[in-house]
Parts: structure tokens; sequence; C-alpha cells
């Protein structure tokens, strides 16, 4: 497995980018266009995609899509498209972060290392978590559910996981934010209520009506076992 697959069309712009992060010491593939990354993807996997969202043929919406169907991998776009539609799309797809063209390479950079350190880096000594009829392999970092493994994005894990550590509290909206995206993230507080939504559609048997995560109004969240 590799590190990074990076998703870029743009030949000179994507051999800058591999090589920036091949001297930062990560292992990168690059690729120019969806179906290769895919294909990529699909047989060799990668710890982190980062990924372009206008892409010929296939674009990047459908390749985090078709991506998150078989991993729950960090996925980071790139895009010239920074109204909050195409984010809040990019996010809904399951993508993990989102970082404007052009792009500041140090700061990708820094987003790059959070990611690593953050899902592959710090290892805990008690990895199996159970609650209720949820369990969590945080070695692994997999998800199940009555047995069956669900797939959720990077962001959709640490706050379940954030979540099931500290069950019965409520957890203020401004600490959720802070614990998983930083201080420093430039992402909105919109994001929050985004991943709130989609990570209830997957572990609550009725998302609109949820007994896991329970919405403390005005406030922030808590988590309930069940």
């Amino acid at each position: 497995m590799i590190d990074i697959l990076l998703v870029e069309d743009q030949q000179e712009l994507n051999t800058l980018m591999c090589t920036f992060l091949e001297k930062a010491g990560y292992q990168v593939k690059g690729v120019c266009t969806g179906e290769e990354a895919l294909q990529f993807f699909t047989e060799e996997k990668a710890k982190l995609v980062i990924l372009d969202v206008m892409l010929p043929g296939m674009d990047g919406f459908a390749v985090c899509s078709a991506i998150r169907e078989q991993s729950s991998v960090p996925i980071l776009f790139l895009s010239a498209r920074v109204e909050k539609e195409a984010q809040m799309n990019g996010f809904l797809l399951g993508a993990d972060d989102y970082v404007e063209k052009p792009v500041d390479m140090d700061i990708l950079l820094a987003k790059v290392g959070a990611f690593m350190k953050r899902n592959y880096d710090l290892k805990q000594k008690n990895t199996i978590l159970g609650s209720g009829e949820l369990s969590i392999d945080k070695d692994k970092r997999q998800v199940f559910l009555r047995h069956k493994e669900l797939t959720l994005t990077g962001k959709e894990y640490e706050l379940l996981l954030l979540f099931v550590e500290n069950p019965g509290k409520t957890l203020h909206k401004d600490f959720l934010f802070e614990k998983i995206w930083g201080m420093d993230s430039f992402s909105e507080n919109q994001t929050l209520t985004v991943h709130i939504k989609t990570l209830r559609d997957k572990i609550e048997e009725d998302s609109k009506h949820p007994k896991r995560i329970q919405t403390v109004w005005g406030v922030g969240y808590k988590y309930e076992e069940i």
C-alpha cells in the first residue's frame, strides 16, 4: 500500500505535487484521470487520496463516491470551485477536507501530515471498543454494527469514536469541531452538521429520529449507547 494517491489532470501540477510530497517522505502515485485512480485504488490501495474535482471523463465527485463504496480512506479534495454548494456536495459524498486551488503546498503538506498522524500513527493499547450493538477496532479503524462492517469516512470515524468514548456527555459543537477539524481548519462549522447527518444515516435505525447521536438544541450533541 502506498501513502498517497494523487489524482490531478494537469500533468505539470501533478508532477510538481508528487515531487513535493515525495521530498517530505511520502510514497506517492500520481494519475491524471478518475478511471486510472479507481483502477489503481482497487488493486493497490492508498492511505490517503488527494483528488481534483474537475477531471476529464469521470469527475472527482464520482471518484469519491466510488471509493466510498469500498473504503473509508481519508479523501482530500482539490478544486478552484470553492462555492458552498460544491464543498457541501463533496462532504456529503464522503470527502474529509477541501483545499482551494491554486494550492498552497505548505498548507497541503500540513493537512496531509495531520491526516497521516491521526489515522495511522496514533496507536492505542485498547484497540477494541464496544458500545451496545456497535464495536470499534481502533487499531484497524473499522466499525461494526451488529457484526456487519460499516464504511465510514475518516471524519465520520473520528466523530463516532469521540462520541463512543464520551457516552452520555453533552459535547458542544465548538468542542467537536475543534477536536475533529482543528482550530486552524479552513472548513466551516456547517461541516460538522453535514457529518453528523451522514453518520446518523449509517448508524441509526431511523436517522430522522436518532437514538444514538441526540441533538441538544442550542448546545451540541450527546451520544447514548443502545
